[in-house]
């Protein structure tokens, strides 16, 4: 009794299977640098090579934003477990132009001040970043730090304000990985689990991967399947 589950249940688990090798596929040939998709045009009209790099930095899919909230709430959970609490987008920080931080701890965080900050993903083969990319590991994710500590330069000095870059390819910016490095010693020190850190590495991993193939699988047009397109179906 019970070692089937009803049609319906099975049919999610094979979509849901599905979908798991096809992204763990879309990533590991990106990583490779093995063709992932045929060439095709994406819904919105502009054409989609190959690789699929194109998906990585659609300015208008929806998955930009699942991603960055994925990566701002794996990091005010863990600063929940470290006896931090947070909270994303807090009242009251608005710049002029009505955008703020992307979190906020509530109680002070180092030398009495509270935590502020601001990720952001950047993808590692956009032309305006393979020229660096290309000759220093990290350099879109620095550079984008770089500018998010221009854009909230006005924050109260009360604040530590840090930025958090990093890129579709993996590299993470020097601030970001300063922020996780103490973060993962706190979660280490109140979980009393010796590998809390690795497991926070990897969380934010997965999300950047799992935003890379989704937004590489968005291009595809929607009146097609992905057995029309995908090289590995």
């Amino acid at each position: 009794m019970g070692a089937f589950p009803p049609d319906q249940n099975r049919g999610n688990l094979f979509t849901y299977v599905l979908y798991l090798l096809t992204t763990l596929s879309v990533v590991n040939s990106l990583r490779l640098g093995a063709s992932i998709i045929q060439p095709h045009r994406c819904h919105c009209g502009d054409s989609v090579d190959t690789y699929g790099h194109y998906g990585l930095s659609y300015s208008r899919s929806a998955v930009r934003f699942s991603r960055h909230s994925t990566i701002n709430e794996i990091i005010r959970r863990s600063l929940a477990t470290a006896h931090v609490p947070a909270v994303l987008e807090a009242i009251g920080l608005a710049r002029s132009d009505g955008k703020r931080p992307d979190g906020m701890t509530l109680i002070p965080w180092r030398l009495g001040r509270s935590l502020l900050w601001d990720a952001t993903c950047v993808d590692t083969l956009a032309a305006s970043h393979i020229q660096a990319t290309s000759s220093m590991v990290g350099a879109a994710a620095t550079s984008a730090e770089q500018a998010k500590r221009r854009k909230y330069e006005n924050l109260d000095s009360s604040l530590i304000f840090v930025p958090f870059g990093v890129e579709t390819l993996g590299p993470w910016g020097p601030e970001a990985r300063a922020l996780f490095k103490e973060l993962s010693k706190r979660v280490i020190e109140s979980s009393g689990d010796p590998r809390a850190g690795s497991y926070l590495g990897q969380r934010i991993s997965l999300a950047i991967q799992r935003g890379n193939a989704a937004g590489i699988l968005g291009t595809v047009p929607r009146c097609g399947g992905f057995e029309d397109v995908l090289d590995f179906i």
